[in-house]
């Protein structure tokens, strides 16, 4: 029965945590700028309000926008990055590790597919819609 080898966990464990941070830091780009511009535009600017009475740290995510959206780009790249380069690395000859290495990878890389969606949404409403509307 094959094994990964130590670099080859360590890669996949680095990949995966490299997705699901990416994730939550391009969740934080919804929080600042996607979140309140949807609210305000189906009318619920009321329910922003409370929103935003209840939670007070949600204002600080659109006032540092910039470092938001900056931090979140370079976990994107970083995460890019892991994932073209677990990509090369070889899977177990068993085949049961095999199909889990290849499940891991795909499940990765839609978090991955995912989180650029997520961050494209929350940069069109911080940066471009302001221009726009």
């Amino acid at each position: 029965m094959a094994a990964y080898s130590a670099d080859e966990m360590t890669s996949l464990k680095q990949t995966k945590a490299a997705s699901v941070l990416s994730l939550f830091t391009s969740g934080g780009t919804l929080i600042c700028c996607a979140l309140p511009a949807l609210l305000v535009g189906i009318g619920a600017g009321a329910a922003m309000s409370t929103l935003v009475s209840n939670v007070p740290q949600l204002v600080w995510f659109s006032e540092h926008k910039l470092g938001v959206f900056s931090f979140a780009a370079l976990m994107l790249l970083v995460s890019g990055f892991m994932q073209w380069r677990a990509k090369s690395l070889p899977c177990p000859v068993d085949p049961a590790l095999a199909a889990t290495c290849i499940a891991t990878r795909k499940a990765s890389f839609r978090v991955y597919l995912f989180s650029v969606l997520i961050f494209l949404v929350g940069g069109f409403f911080a940066f471009i819609a302001p221009l726009l509307f």
